[in-house]
């Protein structure tokens, strides 16, 4: 079962340990519950993959306008740079010139969190993501699930 705190207004104390974004303008979570076990960096890159696809490079490149790498590396997942790594805890981190952006994806016993949490760096910033974050919040979720169908068959 998916479950989401929806959009939290600046940052909670708990995911404030460790984030490489000094202020949050925007942040949400969403916790699934499941009977796979994986580490944190499995569950990103089963979430996003190693290297970002098409529809990733559309919306985070494109319409986010967020650098990414596009080869594979161990110090990235989907294009995103690995700024934290833990058995239990990874943090990828990107930005634009509007934005600034992590996602933290978190194990704990059968449970993952996936937090997403953006700093608007610019005016274009405030007025570009609102509109997008509907669409991400619809998308989370179905994400999570196909991460942990993919996690399942391994």
């Amino acid at each position: 079962m998916v479950t989401s705190t929806g959009v939290v207004r600046g940052a909670l104390a708990a995911d404030r340990a460790g984030s490489c974004l000094d202020a949050v303008d925007y942040a949400d979570r969403c916790t699934l519950a499941t009977g796979v076990e994986a580490g944190a960096e499995e569950w990103a890159r089963a979430l996003f993959g190693d290297v970002p696809s098409p529809a990733e490079v559309l919306i985070w490149r494109v319409l986010l306008g967020f650098r990414l790498d596009p080869r594979r590396s161990p110090d990235t997942v989907a294009g995103w740079r690995v700024g934290e790594r833990a058995p239990d805890r990874i943090r990828l981190e990107t930005a634009s010139a509007s934005l600034s952006a992590e996602m933290v994806v978190r194990t704990a016993g059968r449970r993952v969190t996936w937090t997403t949490s953006l700093r608007y760096d610019r005016p274009w910033g405030r007025l570009l993501w609102p509109p997008l974050s509907a669409l991400h919040r619809r998308l989370v979720p179905r994400v999570l699930a196909a991460a942990e169908r993919e996690l399942a068959r391994r």
